[in-house]
């Protein structure tokens, strides 16, 4: 049955890669997902500080990252990898991010743009953002439909703090 509370706000969805991260946002009324940058994967964190502009530049409320789980459901080094880098975002943005299920989302988009006349070699740039749209699309259309809030909060990455020896170690 279908909800009436309507959350209102921009979204980010995000698919999490090795080398790239697709980055889609939606609609403020959270109906529909568009594609929106691919960003390169770097170990300076300067990936999340570019996702943390476009939260800002598009006055984004909430980020839904892809959760990818092995078909069985198993947690794979991919799943770890996007929940480090879901808590490195919740800790640099200010605003909520929650991780939802992405099965298939990269195999939908791949499949899209096949439909779409879309080669394999002229998808690479596009495929991380459709498959951020996926993800989003399916999590908007999910709360849409149950009313229920799609995947799991993710809490702030803990900053270890770094023990600094004194001069007598």
């Amino acid at each position: 049955m279908p909800h009436d509370d309507f959350r209102p706000g921009v979204r980010l969805g995000i698919d999490v890669g090795k080398a790239r991260i697709g980055v889609a946002r939606c609609d403020p009324h959270g109906m529909l997902a568009t594609p929106l940058e691919t960003v390169q994967r770097r170990s300076d964190g300067s990936d999340v500080t570019r996702i943390a502009e476009l939260v800002g530049e598009t006055g984004a409320v909430e980020i839904l990252v892809g959760l990818p789980l092995a078909l069985s459901g198993r947690v794979t080094a991919s799943t770890e990898d996007a929940r480090g880098f879901a808590a490195r975002l919740a800790s640099s943005t200010g605003v909520g991010v929650r991780l939802v299920d992405e099965r298939l989302s990269t195999v939908s988009a791949h499949s899209a743009l096949r439909a779409s006349g879309r080669s394999q070699k002229s998808s690479r740039t596009i495929v991380d953002q459709v498959a951020a749209v996926v993800i989003l699309q399916q999590a908007l259309d999910s709360e849409r439909s149950t009313g229920r809030l799609p995947g799991a909060p993710v809490d702030a990455e803990e900053t270890p703090t770094r023990h600094e020896p004194t001069p007598h170690e």
